[in-house]
């Protein structure tokens, strides 16, 4: 018999109000010099990209503001923000539309 392939099952993390869910860019393994780096020396990446955002913030008058960023984007954030979470041996960041820096 032929064994059918694995398919990747859709992220179902859903964050709520302003918070936005994204995949952490890879470390650099070799300086702008030529030099290899160890794992050990290797320094977390500030930039990612969003898998999945909140529904918004509420405003003092109840209504939803929807955030700025959106699925997809390319985001520079604060070095030390959010929450690292594991979901299907798939490493995730957690964290705060205001502690995105900006996209690009």
């Amino acid at each position: 018999m032929a064994k059918k392939a694995t398919e990747k099952k859709p992220l179902k993390l859903v964050p709520l109000g302003d918070r936005v869910v994204l995949k952490r860019d890879e470390a650099e393994a070799q300086t702008a010099g030529g030099i290899v780096l160890p794992d050990s020396a290797k320094d977390k990446p500030q930039r990612g990209r969003i898998i999945a955002i909140g529904n918004g913030y509420v405003k003092r008058d109840g209504s939803r503001a929807p955030l700025a960023v959106k699925e997809g984007d390319k985001v520079i954030f604060n070095s030390y923000s959010g929450e690292e979470i594991k979901v299907d041996d798939e490493n995730y960041l957690l964290l705060r539309e205001s502690d995105i820096l900006c996209t690009f």
